[in-house]
């Protein structure tokens, strides 16, 4: 019998994905563990593997297609079987009904050109998926007067494509004046999701055509290659242009004496085959320390919104990594419970499966503080950039050799750097300041923290 294969849901907050390479083609024989097709979420990027072997009889969506989670993407059987029973595009699926469009609904939009969509309620939410939220934004169309075809009143790439269509769009004026407000109109909530309340909060702006794009000059540029952004770059460019044009970010450097905890480092590296200890590194000795420091500072254990703070009780340690795919910050969650050897072995494996792109997108979210470190590469002080909402993040520099004055003579000393940036809106910079001298204190201090 054939076996339909269902888009995977990598995690609970993620309603589709897009599948970005198929590796197997119709009529090519599937053995068991094969790589089907490779897909994205917002955050990390996945292989979809075989569980049955046979004959991939059909696929059902392309590349590039954004498709519904636990949806029958492609389906492998024996050769000559029948599979339309499978396919989401024969009225199985809600989304095979809105992709329908019954002929009733094309007749009326056909009698019905110069009719204006009906706006949204306002306060209600919109769901949109990750393709349309792009295309929305690279095109300014106005997602006001959209009309969701997706299932479950889902607003789909091809609602966007009307919109465009019908010269729905934001002007590049009225786009600057909803960012300077300090609103996203393409989404802002859990999972893309709108609020029609943020947008109806702006300044009203009338839909204008899209001005025509004068035609390209042909230039020279000599060698070059072309390379369409992938989803988490997209990503990643949309909350760093966010976070600097909407914070009020001030980043604050200090240094701190790193004989103890290259000392202890280096006592634990000796002992650890004989004592069988884990690999405890620089990094999660700090790590460590930002855990047990953070929480008598909760302005910097914090979410920061227009109106309000969000205090935590427990810290969720965001940890960057630097993946093939681009940035990624995986969450210790209540790393202020755990032990420095379960910090360092539950950090270590957020970042095998970050770079590896195996890691479930639930992970790559609710840090309240994040630590960052390109110490590795020889940076000796940086400005890093907040993670919106959280009030802070702790970029790790590099160790470099000072010298200090110690009973009258000058001795020379390890230093590693700190690059503390928060969010001035929040907290101010005193108190920051103290965060930053507690920490500088509890790792001069480090065996004392351990046996607090």
């Amino acid at each position: 019998m054939a076996t339909p294969v269902i888009m995977p849901r990598q995690g609970q907050s993620v309603e589709s994905c897009i599948i970005t390479k198929w590796q197997k083609q119709p009529g090519d024989t599937v053995a068991v563990g094969d790589v089907l097709f490779t897909y994205e979420t917002d955050k990390a990027t996945f292989d979809e593997k075989a569980k049955v072997e046979g004959e991939l009889l059909a696929v059902f969506f392309e590349e590039g297609d954004d498709v519904e989670c636990l949806l029958n993407v492609c389906v492998i059987g024996a050769k000559g079987e029948s599979f339309a029973e499978f396919d989401p595009k024969n009225g199985a699926s809600e989304t095979a009904e809105a992709a329908a469009e019954p002929a009733k609904e094309e007749k009326a939009e056909v009698a019905a050109v110069e009719a204006v969509a009906v706006p949204v309620v306002a306060g209600e939410k919109i769901k949109i998926s990750p393709r349309a939220k792009n295309l929305a934004e690279t095109t300014g169309a106005d997602l006001r007067y959209a009309e969701a075809s997706g299932p479950n009143g889902r607003v789909i790439e091809r609602d966007v494509r009307k919109l465009i269509a019908e010269g729905k769009t934001v002007s590049a004026a009225a786009k600057n004046e909803y960012v300077a407000a300090g609103k996203d109109i393409i989404g802002t909530g859990l999972g893309g999701m709108i609020s029609t309340a943020d947008l109806n909060a702006t300044a009203e702006v009338a839909p204008v055509a899209a001005a025509p794009v004068a035609a390209a000059t042909a230039v020279d540029f000599g060698e070059c290659e072309e390379v369409k952004l992938p989803n988490i770059r997209k990503v990643i460019s949309r909350q760093m242009h966010a976070s600097l044009s909407e914070m009020a970010q001030l980043t604050l450097n200090s240094s701190f004496d790193a004989t103890e905890i290259m000392a202890y480092r280096a006592k634990i590296k000796d002992a650890r085959e004989k004592l069988g200890l884990a690999n405890i590194t620089l990094n999660d000795i700090i790590l460590y320390a930002v855990s047990r420091v953070l929480p008598n500072h909760k302005d910097l254990n914090a979410y920061f919104y227009e109106d309000k703070m969000v205090y935590f009780k427990h810290v969720n340690l965001g940890v960057a990594v630097d993946t093939p795919r681009g940035l990624m910050v995986p969450t210790v969650f209540g790393a202020d419970t755990m032990s420095l050897s379960e910090i360092s072995a539950n950090s270590k494996k957020l970042q095998d499966e970050a770079k590896a792109g195996t890691i479930n997108p639930d992970l790559l979210k609710g840090g309240t503080f994040t630590v960052t470190n390109l110490g590795s590469l020889g940076v000796e002080s940086f400005t890093p950039v907040i993670n919106p909402p959280q009030t802070g993040i702790l970029g790790v520099d590099n160790i470099t050799t000072r010298i200090k004055m110690v009973g009258g003579e000058i001795k020379p000393y390890q230093a590693m750097g700190l690059s503390l940036t928060f969010d001035h809106r929040a907290l101010d910079g005193a108190p920051a300041a103290k965060f930053l001298s507690d920490l500088v204190n509890a790792l001069e201090n480090f065996t004392l923290l351990l046996a607090k």
